[in-house]
């Protein structure tokens, strides 16, 4: 069975900086699309980064680029978001998810949460001005 355990949320304040981690159990020596969400009260799930652990590609949301950094661990079969630069407007619950193995990441469908298969629990984020 399949399942994410995500860490490293916190409230910090404008321009700081997290580490989110995604502990994956039941995909070991598998290759997936794996995402990173989030939620804001009143808002929808968005996608925020993604990546396939096959070959490193990566995907990242507008507002993202450039201040977060979605790698991975394949030893510790573990995901991370790297989060710097942090705005108000980031605060949100985020979440981890899978795809499917076998199934990658695509420029046009990955920030759609329907494409995933496995999700966490959720970290909460808070950035303070």
């Amino acid at each position: 069975q399949v399942q994410l355990v995500e860490s490293g949320g916190g409230s910090v304040q404008a321009g700081g900086s997290l580490r989110l981690s995604c502990v994956v159990s039941g995909y070991a020596g598998s290759s997936s699309c794996m995402g990173w969400f989030r939620q804001a009260p009143g808002k929808e799930r968005e996608g925020v980064a993604a990546i396939y652990t096959g070959d490193d590609n990566t995907f990242y949301a507008d507002s993202v680029k450039g201040r977060f950094t979605i790698s991975q661990d394949n030893a510790k079969n573990t995901v991370y978001l790297q989060m710097d630069s942090l705005k108000p407007e980031d605060t949100a619950l985020y979440y981890c998810a899978a795809d499917r193995v076998g199934f990658g990441c695509y420029s046009g469908s990955w920030p759609d949460p329907d494409e995933y298969h496995y999700w966490g629990q959720g970290t909460q984020v808070t950035v303070s001005s």
